[in-house]
């Protein structure tokens, strides 16, 4: 398995059972500012399975605490300290993945966010096509009552029918 190791986070292994999250992170803060300390439990015994994982800001300070760290002694025991690979989720690559299902739930909220602004867009554009539309719709019937109001007028005048009739006479 051609994993890539993790830089700046820490396997611990050799874990005495007193040893804690908040003892491993007290072991380790002397060499940088730490991001996260795990120590995964046992299902059954709801222990933790005598190793952890220490994850630092800083690359350099992962290689201090690991030159340091490894072979020291905590709670009477050796410690083995190395680069961590990746967490290992089934699912993905030959049945595994490197991150869970949720790891990019960040970017599946921006995507939605983005589809709904488009819909939301998309809807403003067509309400202002419908609205030009009917707006168009409108001059034109007020533009065909004006022509209908002008032949009403000639018709109702005597003089105007007379000149349309000689007009049309003389096209003819």
């Amino acid at each position: 398995m051609n994993l890539q190791v993790q830089k700046n986070t820490l396997y611990v292994g050799g874990l005495a059972e007193e040893v804690n999250e908040a003892i491993l992170h007290s072991a380790f803060i002397p060499f940088g500012d730490i991001k996260d300390v795990k120590t995964p439990l046992d299902q059954a015994t709801q222990k933790h399975r005598s190793f952890g994982f220490v994850t630092f800001l800083e690359r350099e300070d992962a290689a201090a605490a690991m030159d340091n760290m490894d072979g020291a002694e905590l709670y009477g025991r050796v410690l083995t300290v190395n680069y961590a690979f990746p967490e290992r989720i089934k699912g993905g690559e030959q049945g595994w993945a490197a991150q869970p299902i949720w790891a990019d739930a960040d970017t599946w909220f921006e995507r939605q966010q983005q589809e709904e602004e488009m819909q939301r867009l998309q809807a403003e554009q067509q309400a202002v096509m419908k609205a030009a539309e009917e707006l168009h719709r409108k001059k034109l019937a007020e533009e065909r009552e004006g022509e209908k109001e002008e032949e009403t007028e000639t018709k109702a005048d005597p003089m105007a029918v007379a000149e349309a009739e000689a007009l049309k006479q003389q096209n003819a």
